[in-house]
């Protein structure tokens, strides 16, 4: 059943033809039904032709060019692997800078199976650790990364997964991250709303103490 922990949450998915299937639609599935609002940014409009491995699969509607996407306007991106999808994105310079700006503003960022060639192109591996499919082991370590093998590696607010196989508990992670992080923006607002920076301390007069001239205050008699 849908949740709304992450309602009102903008998070965007970065892919273009040869995105495996199931590591866009799973995470897709799994962040929409926790509420968020999702947008598919790729190379152009239009619709982008996804793979189940070898084979075609079904096709995805675009909702905005990433040239024209703005990243101060997500919570999260999410980076899907197929060994086609990154290598065409990390060709191009406002998908490369796309990603980068992300990881610069250490908002969430998850990618999964060949999605971290984007992160490596982005420069954004340097001194953090993380996995990703076997094949990219020695682009992640000759990129500054510590490569490693795991079902999921948490790294600050990267979020990185192997393999399909991995998709249920990518997933969860993801949701799980997206949900605490929105959590922690909540009070921090509530703090914020109920002790302004402007607000003085309160005075002996506020909590019962003695007035300017000596004598107990008013609400303390």
């Amino acid at each position: 059943m849908a949740t709304s922990s992450l309602k009102g949450k903008k998070v965007a998915f970065l892919a273009t033809d040869g995105v495996e299937q199931v590591e866009l639609t799973e995470p897709w599935k799994a962040l929409e039904d926790a509420g968020a609002e999702l947008h598919l940014l790729s190379l152009k409009g239009g619709s982008i032709q996804m793979m189940r491995h070898a084979d075609k699969g079904d096709t995805f509607p675009v909702d905005f060019p990433v040239a024209e996407a703005n990243s101060a306007d997500y919570s999260a991106l999410i980076l899907p692997g197929g060994v086609a999808n990154p290598d065409t994105l990390r060709t191009d310079r406002n998908a490369v800078q796309f990603v980068r700006e992300f990881m610069a503003s250490e908002k969430l960022v998850a990618a999964i199976c060949h999605g971290p060639w984007l992160l490596v192109e982005a420069d954004a591996v340097r001194g953090r650790s993380l996995t990703s499919w076997p094949s990219l082991k020695t682009d992640i370590r000759n990129a500054g990364g510590e490569w490693v093998d795991a079902e999921v590696q948490t790294d600050d607010k990267l979020i990185t997964s192997r393999k399909p196989a991995d998709l249920p508990a990518f997933c969860a992670k993801v949701v799980g991250a997206l949900s605490a992080f929105a959590e922690e923006s909540k009070l921090d607002r509530m703090v914020e709303q109920t002790f302004p920076a402007s607000d003085p301390l309160p005075g002996p007069s506020a909590i019962g103490g003695t007035g300017a001239s000596g004598e107990p205050s008013a609400e303390a008699r």
